[in-house]
């Protein structure tokens, strides 16, 4: 018996070791050696306690859909080039269609064996003659649209969460939330926050576009834009006033290339310092651009970013390599932005933000004090009241008590896991505490009926722990089964106290069930006690 109570004060030391060397960086600054040889990781704090920002955003999905369906046109022009097939328009009609007119109805089977069957997302809807041919009819598989939907939300957060580790913010927090909601939070962002916003919220979404030199510009300003074109304009700075002026170009709404295939954008500033976005297409990308600058020697391309025409230039020859330039008259700071954009990547639809709420560091230094205090204050007097209703076998729940605090913040930093501390996981903290000491009321409740049952000391407290163990694991498992979907589905505040609760109750089920055993067997097999205070 001695031996085994040596193992469990062995165990219990060597917790207590390993929790203090956890928590001793989040107490302070530590020493030159320990930061350059230990791990040196402070407790996490969330937004609310060290300020930051915090963002709901909605992703436009039916957005995606449409830019899917365009490139099943990009798709279909050229398996129709390639196989021979004649038609006089390729157009989408509706946010999920397609109509496509062959110049012979004799080439429909043709058309549904080498081209439809590589449009993986389309059904064919009917097919018949027509102003402009013969009409072959498409419609996305209402399945495909869903989980066109659906890729585009998780998309949108992995782009995000790039953009956001781009900016160099630490621990920032990007979620799902519902069906089209994504969360942003960034925990410490304290300046540039405007900045951060506009990074995180431009779609960058870069499209080739050829200009349509035989509409008439003056015709579309007036708002008679041909069928299948639209209008858009390039803005640039007068060079002797610096105002803005825009230029206004006439251009196919066909998108001949996006910037998915891109897979570098790098600031490269000329010899009189403006600045322009050097890009790099994949293998696949390299093949396209060749392609389409072949097929259009002479003809204007514009280069368009979020509907705005950075450039329109002439394409002389055919370009190979895969190389492209985006020329403007950036700021440093624009085109440095703008190449991090294009580097994470595009968001597969536009995002609006629903919400917006900036909080400042000092409001968080306010919630960490207040929050202290109010766990301190509750601490010492739970402490208080136990020394004074169960005397010495208080004062033993008051040292599991301090350990179980101990506990939680060790496993919050543990690598393991390193949950972050929100306020709502501050009241977990506090509420976990009065968990922890309801499990010493429960045995030493216990211990005093056996006691007026006239058992002895050593075996009221054996029965005590006996009896009440089932009722403890019971309590605090269903209580953490209940915590555990609020961590798996909840965010910020919710999931922050749903963290340090479920900590608290496994920490504390340890220490009112070992640690305080453990102090009751050594106080009767070693001191040999003949009494108990309680």
């Amino acid at each position: 018996m001695i031996q085994s109570l040596q193992w469990r004060f062995a165990v219990i030391a060597v917790i207590l070791a390993v929790c203090l060397f956890l928590v001793y960086p989040s107490l302070g600054p530590v020493p030159t050696f320990w930061d350059k040889y230990l791990p040196n990781n402070p407790i996490r704090l969330g937004l609310d306690l060290q300020g930051g920002l915090y963002l709901v955003l909605e992703v436009e999905a039916d957005k995606a859909v449409e830019s899917v369906v365009d490139q099943s046109i990009i798709e279909a022009s050229a398996l129709m080039k390639d196989e021979k097939i004649r038609y006089s328009d390729i157009v989408r009609t509706s946010p999920t269609s397609i109509a496509v007119y062959l110049r012979e109805a004799e080439q429909e089977p043709l058309f549904d064996s080498k081209v439809l069957g590589n449009l993986h997302n389309f059904k064919k809807m009917g097919s018949g003659p027509a102003e402009k041919g013969f009409e072959i009819k498409l419609q996305v598989d209402p399945q495909m649209v869903d989980g066109i939907k659906q890729r585009a939300v998780r998309q949108a957060v992995d782009t995000i969460r790039s953009r956001v580790d781009a900016l160099g913010v630490t621990e920032p927090d990007v979620v799902i939330q519902g069906v089209d909601r994504i969360v942003v939070q960034l925990p410490g962002l304290k300046e540039d926050i405007n900045r951060a916003i506009d990074i995180i919220k431009r779609t960058a979404r870069l499209e080739f576009k050829l200009v349509d030199e035989n509409a008439s510009l003056g015709e579309a300003e007036k708002g008679n834009i041909p069928a299948g074109d639209e209008l858009l304009y390039e803005t640039k700075r007068s060079s002797k006033t610096g105002a803005p002026m825009r230029t206004a170009y006439v251009v196919k709404k066909q998108i001949l290339l996006t910037g998915d295939t891109l897979t570098d954008a790098r600031v490269t500033p000329d010899q009189y310092g403006r600045m322009s976005i050097s890009i790099e297409f994949n293998r696949a990308g390299a093949a396209q651009f060749e392609r389409i600058t072949g097929e259009h020697v002479n003809e204007r391309l514009a280069i368009v970013l979020d509907n705005r025409i950075y450039s329109a230039p002439v394409i002389k020859d055919r370009i190979s390599g895969g190389h492209a330039v985006i020329e403007g008259q950036f700021t440093p700071e624009e085109a440095h932005d703008l190449a991090l954009v294009l580097r994470a990547g595009s968001l597969p639809a536009p995002v609006k933000i629903l919400e917006e709420r900036s909080v400042g560091p000092s409001l968080g230094e306010d919630s960490i004090r207040s929050g202290r205090n109010a766990t301190v204050v509750g601490m010492l007097l739970v402490m208080l009241g136990m020394l004074v209703y169960y005397k010495l076998s208080g004062a033993v729940a008051d040292i599991a008590l301090v350990f179980n605090l101990l506990l939680i913040f060790a496993i919050m930093v543990a690598p393991f896991l390193r949950a972050t501390l929100t306020l709502p996981g501050l009241a977990g903290v506090a509420l976990t505490m009065g968990m922890a000491i309801d499990a010493n009321v429960l045995i030493f409740e216990r211990m005093r009926e056996e006691l007026r049952m006239g058992k002895s000391p050593r075996a009221a407290m054996e029965i005590g722990y006996a009896k009440a163990f089932t009722t403890i694991f019971d309590s605090n498992l269903t209580t953490i089964l209940a915590a555990l979907p609020l961590i798996q589905f909840g965010t910020g505040p919710v999931k922050g106290f749903a963290v340090t609760l479920c900590i608290g109750l496994a920490a504390s089920m340890f220490t009112a069930l070992f640690v305080t055993r453990a102090i009751y067997d050594y106080a009767f097999l070693v001191k040999r006690i003949k009494t108990l205070s309680i």
